[in-house]
């Protein structure tokens, strides 16, 4: 059996050693992605993140692992259990600390449980039950796992719905662009809609171009300190205009420029040969990411064309077949981005609420899948069909 260790850092693994364990297409699943909200102050003990990370390892070498944290509230999550919480409470339990496999402030799905063979895989979910109970913690959580990880966690799912091995399945729903038609530019894109939709997008481009502002991508390697900065004023604008507080630090930013240049890329809107406008995103394995936007300005359109329809431009120049501009947003379905299914895996330690949380799901999943054909009904394009699509399709 591999050893099992739980790490208080990532500083504690070598990133060689660590990045051997995935294809490195997914940049937030990387050591330097991961290793740097650590180091610069994103995740912390009194924001409710305590680094607690699982890792396996066979003769000094390490075979398997898995983000983890010992989280205290469900802020920065996107699965959302505060309903979970609330019910233990009434009945006198402690849901908090519980322990969560993801990304902080990050619900892009990507590999959870690092590994490159499936027996280690299957261990590392084992495990991950193993030292619940042995921590005396209410349950274990994976949010937005890979599509391919659901078998490590089925094994035990239905064939006998007591067992306290059972990971329970909760599916939600994002807004995703995929370009299978092959596009090569923007008009390409907008000759798959229908007329009414591809009418109202270049209304929307055109108020924004009509008003002055032009565009500037810049990834790590060329992105000035200024830049930097500015992005992250604009990202500290958003958060304090909905009363929220920004997690991300300069210095993070700062580090992905260095750590991982190809990977960030900054879209700015200038008007006059100034910034008023940016949107934070990061790429890799044939995907562009949006993760932030802000500015300081509120023209017409100025969202929707820095936001979405650049991304868009973006992949199309870049050759980039899949664009995920953040989690929810019913808005976006109109301007081309799809429902898309996602997943998350929860193990629950009190048989109790294991069985109830267990029918929630259930009704939950047939309730998003069945919101997702009626939203896929109104796609834009010509001819589409009333389909969800899976995250991994």
């Amino acid at each position: 059996m591999p050893d099992v260790r739980l790490l208080a850092s990532l500083a504690d693994v070598p990133a060689g050693q660590w990045d051997a364990l995935h294809d490195g297409h997914n940049p937030f699943v990387s050591h330097a992605f991961l290793s740097g909200l650590e180091q610069h102050g994103c995740v912390r003990p009194d924001w409710g993140w305590t680094p607690r990370h699982l890792s396996l390892w066979e003769d000094g070498a390490l075979v398997g692992a898995a983000p983890m944290y010992l989280k205290t509230n469900s802020h920065g999550e996107f699965v959302f259990d505060h309903a979970w919480a609330h019910a233990y409470e009434r009945h006198g339990l402690d849901y908090f600390p519980k322990w969560l496999c993801a990304v902080p402030y990050s619900p892009v799905t990507g590999p959870r449980l690092l590994a490159r063979v499936p027996a280690v895989r299957h261990a590392l979910a084992q495990t991950m039950v193993a030292q619940c109970v042995a921590l005396g913690l209410s349950s274990v959580h994976v949010n937005f796992h890979d599509a391919i990880e659901d078998e490590a966690f089925d094994h035990a799912m239905d064939t006998d719905p007591g067992n306290p091995d059972r990971w329970l399945v909760r599916t939600d729903m994002q807004y995703h662009w995929h370009n299978d038609a092959g596009w090569r530019t923007f008009d390409d894109f907008l000759a798959a809609f229908d007329h009414k939709h591809r009418k109202n997008v270049r209304q929307e481009r055109r108020k924004v171009a009509e008003a002055g502002v032009r565009f500037r991508v810049v990834d790590g390697a060329g992105a000035t300190e200024a830049d930097l900065a500015t992005m992250h004023r604009f990202y500290q604008r958003t958060f304090a205009d909905y009363g929220n507080h920004p997690a991300l630090t300069l210095p993070f930013l700062q580090h992905l420029a260095v750590a991982c240049p190809e990977a960030l890329v900054i879209i700015f809107a200038e008007f006059q040969g100034q910034a008023v406008a940016g949107a934070l995103c990061l790429r890799g394995g044939g995907t562009l990411y949006g993760r932030y936007w802000g500015g300081d300005a509120t023209l017409p359109g100025l969202h929707f064309e820095t936001c979405y329809y650049q991304g868009i431009e973006y992949c199309l120049r870049e050759g980039l077949t899949r664009f995920e501009p953040g989690a929810q947003g019913e808005h976006k379905l109109a301007r081309g981005f799809l429902p898309t299914l996602v997943r998350s895996r929860h193990w629950i330690a009190h048989d109790g609420f294991r069985d109830a949380l267990g029918d929630w799901c259930h009704e939950e999943t047939v309730a998003v899948l069945q919101h997702a054909r009626r939203l896929a009904a109104r796609s834009p394009f010509k001819g589409a069909d009333a389909s969800a699509r899976d995250v991994t399709s």
